[in-house]
């Protein structure tokens, strides 16, 4: 089974949690979701992760903080996610941007914002139980 990584980027701001998340306006069916992606052969998770943050929203830096848990959806996959913060200048409150690499996703326009964390913050069309960590 390939895996894959999912990269739950969180901050502080006026004394809450808030979740870095995108929606693709070309495909709105897919819901609000997370950076994620999968793991080409010889790359490590961390490796993986810090690629799919460049690749998907123009992270640039970012430190992983813990391993957070394994999502059980899509069941095609081996799924880990991990609480990410970015190091450096802290990018805007909502972007747009460009998806690179040569993934499925290549050349979509992501539109990212920051959410709070609540209960009911939905992820992937579905309550994520991987938020109660956060």
């Amino acid at each position: 089974m390939r895996r894959r990584v999912l990269a739950y980027v969180t901050r502080e701001r006026g004394g809450r949690t808030e979740l870095l998340v995108f929606n693709d306006p070309v495909h709105p069916r897919t819901g609000t979701q997370v950076p994620a992606g999968r793991v080409d052969s010889g790359e490590t998770l961390e490796q993986c992760l810090l690629r799919e943050l460049h690749e998907e929203a123009g992270i640039e830096q970012a430190w992983l903080v813990r391993e957070l848990g394994r999502p059980t959806l899509p069941v095609k996959y081996e799924n880990h996610a991990f609480e990410v913060h970015i190091a450096g200048t802290e990018p805007a409150d909502t972007w747009d941007h460009v998806v690179q690499g040569d993934g499925d996703d290549a050349g979509l326009v992501f539109r990212y914002r920051w959410e709070p964390v609540t209960p009911d913050l939905m992820l992937f069309n579905r309550v994520d139980p991987i938020l109660e960590q956060l």
